[in-house]
């Protein structure tokens, strides 16, 4: 089976999605075709690279990945005498991605990468996440060259990239300690420099994602004397004997790659790109990377759950009927399809968004942008930065919600061990953890919402031309966008009794209006690809009827300005 040929939304995702200004500039105006045999001449030829090797991803994945994900998940990565083992069918598959040119997505042809978007390398790993979600924490780690590619120097490029692109180098990034978690401003692993300018780093890390990587990133603190984000540095440096994984995690999912605790002890390194800003400039962009690839493997591991629970509705028979003849269970499994491919639908936007913040940003710093340029650049890193953790929100909590529902459709037989569907919720139930939680998803969010970055993009699928029957939909999105407006303003406005912000409401409802915001910019990317594909029209149409209600209670709630709200959470914890 083609895990990419037998999904007919991201085969439409592709053909609709719309790549051409972005593969134009990664190709710099296809000048790159005349320099490289795997350049594309034109766009039709790199939609066709891009198909071309989703259809490997697909068969690979499906044929190869996805028979041996059992038997990963049972055996797991193992550690003994301070080295880690992966699974020989983990490296089996780790193997036959690297010999089908497949380590090297996103990377550049002069160092024998693919060159292609993010968008494209997305779909990649919500197809590997789909066979395998642990999987995709090593092959989803390419984010770790593309950020040396952004921010190291010639030289730093020349050592790393061609090894990440042939797949002999593996990637982890370094961020997390015992004792700070997300709080990565306190961060303390120490960095410092001897007589000749030689760095070291000294201190422990730990819930690192593949730690055994052979190339790690390091964030590290490089300022004596400070206590901030301003004193951290990001370092490159690799697997040797004074870097010590001293255990691996016992987790509860994805038990095919190790997340290691990490021992510094003098570990020789390199200084990537400016000192200070390796949590301001570079950790952000890590986690921007990070948040889109989780937000694949979310969808993914939604993608394999969903479609368990249709086999196993069919198949199984009760009072002389298949049970996904029952309204109970059809009804179930209509929603968890709409949560699904709203999924997708928010996560390919904000990739191709991404994808355009990326090409306008290197167009400024290094080629000779005009004014719209830099207007444009400025414009998409402000919706990113506003869409990425919305997209990780949405997708994560759905991944979430379709695994419980497959569990449930499966009753008894779903909590044994004997079927995927218990696989698929335990994996899933770390995406909406690591690399951010919600919660601080949300506080990524809410400052774009309040500041209103997504309006243009709003408006632009506001004024799109639709069916009568979707126009009609659309009306009930243009109120609550209205309502939204309200709701901003209003918590914008609201103040305390002293008349100084009140920070508190702000924060107690922002994952209202970050929910709300999603359900009417999902809603509208919807209501667009019905009008081009009217099989999808229903899906849009039972997305926007379900999210109206919820969207209302959320309003009344946010525009309630009840100082009770607060009090009332406080009280019942204390009770």
């Amino acid at each position: 089976m083609n895990y990419f040929l037998d999904n007919k939304d991201l085969e439409f995702t592709l053909r609709n999605l719309d790549l051409a200004d972005i593969a134009r500039m990664r190709e710099n105006n296809y000048e790159n075709a005349s320099k490289f045999d795997t350049a594309p001449a034109d766009f039709d030829d790199a939609l066709d690279n891009y198909a071309r090797a989703l259809k490997v991803v697909g068969e690979i994945a499906g044929d190869r990945i996805a028979p041996r994900s059992r038997e990963v998940d049972l055996h797991g990565a193992r550690f003994a005498d301070g080295k880690v083992t992966y699974d020989p069918l983990t490296v089996k598959n780790l193997d036959e991605l690297s010999k089908a040119g497949l380590m090297g997505v996103m990377l550049g042809h002069e160092y024998g990468g693919l060159n292609f978007p993010v968008s494209v390398y997305t779909m990649m790993t919500e197809i590997v996440s789909r066979a395998d979600a642990s999987l995709q924490n090593i092959f989803g780690l390419q984010d770790i060259a593309e950020t040396i590619n952004f921010f190291g120097n010639d030289e730093q490029k020349a050592q790393y990239l061609p090894g990440f692109a042939r797949g002999e180098y593996d990637g982890a990034m370094d961020l997390t300690e015992p004792e700070y978690g997300s709080d990565l401003q306190s961060v303390r692993l120490r960095a410092y420099q001897d007589e000749k300018g030689q760095w070291y780093l000294n201190g422990m890390k730990r819930f690192i994602t593949n730690g055994c990587a052979k190339v790690h990133l390091v964030l590290a603190r490089s300022e004596e004397g400070t206590t901030d984000g301003r004193g951290l540095s990001m370092f490159i440096c690799e697997a040797c004997p004074q870097l010590v994984v001293r255990r691996i995690e016992d987790k509860m999912g994805i038990h095919g790659v190790a997340t290691c605790e990490l021992q510094f002890n003098d570990v020789p390194a390199q200084l990537c790109g400016k000192r200070r800003l390796g949590l301001i400039r570079y950790v952000m962009s890590l986690m921007n990377g990070a948040r889109v690839a989780i937000s694949a493997q979310a969808v993914g591991i939604a993608e394999a759950a969903y479609r368990e629970a249709r086999k196993y509705a069919a198949e199984r028979e009760q009072f002389k009927k298949s049970i996904d003849k029952f309204p109970a269970i059809f009804s179930m499994l209509s929603s968890m399809k709409v949560k699904l491919t709203a999924m997708r639908a928010m996560l390919y936007e904000t990739t191709r968004v991404v994808d355009l913040r990326n090409s306008y940003t290197e167009l400024v710093e290094k080629g000779n942008p005009t004014a719209e340029d830099r207007n444009l650049q400025k414009y998409y890193t402000k919706l990113a930065a506003q869409m990425t953790p919305m997209c990780k929100a949405l997708c994560t909590e759905g991944a979430n919600s379709i695994a419980y529902d497959t569990i449930q459709i499966h009753g008894g037989t779903g909590y044994m061990r004997d079927f995927n569907a218990e696989r698929y919720y335990r994996d899933a139930r770390i995406t909406n953890i690591y690399e951010g939680t919600t919660q601080l998803q949300v506080v990524a969010a809410i400052g774009g919402i309040m500041q209103r970055d997504a309006d243009q993009r709003m408006a632009e699928l506001f004024a799109l031309e639709l069916p009568a029957n979707l126009a009609a939909i659309r009306e009930k999105l243009a109120v609550m966008h209205t309502k939204q407006l309200e709701a901003v303003k209003f918590v914008s406005e609201k103040r305390t009794a002293d008349g100084s912000k009140d920070v508190a409401y702000h924060d107690l409802v922002a994952r209202s209006l970050v929910e709300m915001e999603t359900m009417i910019l999902v809603g509208l990317l919807l209501l667009r690809d019905g009008a081009i594909c009217a099989e999808r029209a229903p899906i849009a149409e039972r997305f926007v009827l379900d999210a109206v209600s919820e969207f209302e209670r959320r309003y009344l709630v946010v525009t309630s300005g009840d100082d009770l709200l607060i009090a009332n959470h406080r009280d019942i914890i204390d009770y």
